[in-house]
């Protein structure tokens, strides 16, 4: 989840500034291996601390939206040596008001929440035959896009984007009905609940996060390699833009943004 947290500061904090002076932040996936340096080189480039402070002052400038939150924000990104990645730290050392002014809308949160959900849809639809639905269990971040999966369900125009190799979103959804149930109600969800949870773990070893209490390749081994999406950073570059050569991630975005009210990622 940090790697989609800084991916986050990307999108608001950086693409902004380069739509602007009409540059595709995403094209084939660049958004997606920036931050993934972002990520890995970092701590290293930056200083683990100062690294660290940054993120969680861009998280206090998107939760406050304040001018003394997106000013600090700006004087953190300052303090680091962030020649050493201009392309990722650039526009807000600059002040960009495009990044600012993302930063600020009302509505613009650092919820992973809804690019796990979009993921997983595309995952299911790319599955499923035919009509499927989907129960989720009562938790908070799942009760606040309900409705938006509802409103998913009920978007009748007929539209197709591409994102990788392996996903795609298409309107109207093979999703036909989304319902809340008690996970304890519920062995399917209990199961997707244990399943969820052995991934991120295994994922967070992988990733060096903390020590894993499971063996995570023994773990990653239970899945094949196009089950993951949004999940483990990857540098090899060459490969990164192979898989995600012609995305229409800024298509998708724009839609997404007119259609429901909602920034994609």
């Amino acid at each position: 989840m940090l790697r989609i947290k800084v991916e986050f500061a990307l999108d608001y904090a950086v693409e902004p500034f380069y739509y602007e002076r009409g540059l595709d932040f995403y094209e084939d996936g660049q958004n997606y291996s920036l931050a993934s340096l972002l990520y890995t080189a970092g701590p290293t480039l930056l200083g683990k601390e100062a690294f660290d402070a940054l993120l969680v002052t861009f998280q206090r400038a998107v939760k406050e939206k304040t001018e003394g939150a997106l000013r600090e924000l700006v004087l953190a990104a300052s303090r680091l040596n962030w020649r050493e990645l201009p392309e990722a730290l650039g526009p807000l050392v600059q002040a960009s008001p495009e990044c600012l002014s993302a930063i600020a809308t009302t509505g613009v949160t650092t919820d992973a929440a809804i690019v796990v959900l979009q993921a997983l849809i595309s995952r299911m639809e790319l599955m499923a035959d035919g009509a499927y639905r989907v129960e989720h269990d009562q938790s908070k971040n799942l009760l606040t896009y309900h409705d938006l999966l509802q409103r998913y369900i009920d978007h009748q125009h007929e539209v197709e984007f591409r994102q990788t190799q392996i996903a795609s979103i298409k309107f109207p959804l093979k999703l036909s009905s989304v319902s809340q149930v008690d996970s304890k109600a519920s062995s399917a969800v209990q199961v997707a609940d244990v399943m969820i949870g052995a991934a991120i773990e295994a994922a967070n070893g992988l990733t060096g996060l903390r020590p894993p209490l499971l063996e995570p390749q023994a773990v990653m081994s239970l899945y094949a390699d196009d089950q993951f999406i949004h999940l483990v950073p990857s540098i090899d570059f060459t490969e990164q833009k192979e898989f995600r050569q012609g995305t229409q991630a800024a298509e998708m975005i724009d839609y997404f943004a007119k259609h429901f009210g909602t920034k994609s990622s």
